[in-house]
């Protein structure tokens, strides 16, 4: 049995950092195991201007702990009143990797999305000449949609016409939650691929909802029925490059989740790593680990692949940190249900 795994160092696609306090107190824990992670702009205001994206990667820089080789990759908040060429500025400078579209309210900090896709189409166009990728929150947000439904029903409403009439536009589906985002990425040949969060390859809705609510288990998209969640898994350890690992981290103090509307998002840059063996090891396809989380992602981005290492050792459990104290208060570490008998070593 293998019981000591070494990879080249991961990427994290997908991971919020906020600012502030919160910033310095979380950014560690992504350093750690980390390379380089796909930052999102959705802040109080959020990062709309390639200005906007210069201060925001400043306070990050300033904020990295000591001997850490970790490289913020920023994006810009897509808006109906976005500049497509401070985008393409921005691009050619190197400064953002991708342009973060929120359909408006969709999620935490959304309220600055986009309701009328029409308004972005000349930013979309320009995007899709200069080899930009567009990473999309795949969820409508009309009342009269059911939440379990809402990303079957963005991909045929909304993503599909977008692709169809932007032909060239690179897209990543962020956080897929449905068997529905694994066919539909399956279904195309090039310029389509999607992340997948640590935790909807752990729970489905049952942990959320059955003998009682459990705020820490409540994320945006949701967690839908078992069947996707397994169809997940197996695109997840499939080995099919169109699939790489997207944390979608996203802190919150406890007060903030224990209250009469609490946040969604799920904290799981700790301990992802070891979570990701243990599933993999389950699938029988620790070999395609370093694909999902290290390979996968740069080839879509067209980065290069670190040249550092990470290796994870199988052993006793060991005992993970429950809590993140912050200035703000604590946040609670993502809990997978079972023993950790992965750990990073090294």
């Amino acid at each position: 049995m293998t019981d000591q795994i070494t990879l080249r160092r991961p990427d994290d696609w997908h991971l919020h950092l906020r600012d502030g306090a919160m910033l310095a107190a979380v950014l560690p824990e992504t350093t750690r195991h980390f390379a380089r992670a796909i930052i999102m702009p959705n802040l109080v205001p959020p990062v709309v201007t390639s200005a906007d994206a210069i201060a925001y990667k400043s306070r990050i820089m300033a904020a990295l702990p000591d001997g850490s080789d970790f490289t913020p990759l920023m994006t810009l908040y897509l808006t109906e009143e976005t500049d497509a060429d401070d985008v393409a500025a921005a691009h050619a400078s190197g400064l953002i990797s991708a342009v973060k579209l929120y359909p408006a309210g969709a999620t935490t900090n959304s309220a600055s999305g986009v309701s009328d896709f029409d308004k972005v189409r000349g930013v979309l166009d320009r995007m899709a000449e200069i080899g930009l990728p567009l990473c999309v929150h795949g969820e409508v947000t009309d009342a009269d949609i059911d939440i379990f439904d809402r990303e079957a029903v963005f991909i045929d409403r909304v993503l599909d016409p977008i692709r169809r009439k932007t032909p060239g536009l690179r897209v990543i589906m962020e956080h897929i939650t449905t068997a529905d985002g694994v066919d539909y990425v399956q279904s195309a040949d090039r310029d389509l691929a999607a992340t997948i969060t640590t935790h909807h390859l752990i729970i489905n809705r049952n942990h959320i909802l059955v003998g009682g609510i459990k705020p820490h288990y409540y994320c945006l998209p949701v967690a839908k029925r078992e069947s996707h969640r397994l169809a997940l898994r197996a695109a997840a350890t499939s080995g099919d490059t169109r699939f790489f690992l997207g944390t979608d981290s996203a802190p919150h103090t406890d007060a903030n989740k224990l209250s009469a509307c609490g946040c969604a998002g799920c904290f799981t840059a700790t301990n992802t790593m070891p979570i990701l063996a243990h599933v993999f090891e389950e699938e029988g396809a620790l070999d395609r680990l370093e694909g999902f989380t290290s390979l996968h992602g740069p080839a879509f981005y067209r980065l290069p692949v670190n040249e550092s290492t990470l290796t994870l050792t199988k052993g006793t459990p060991a005992p993970t940190p429950s809590k993140l104290a912050t200035i703000d208060g604590d946040v609670t570490i993502f809990d997978p249900g079972f023993d950790l008998l992965w750990q990073v070593t090294s």
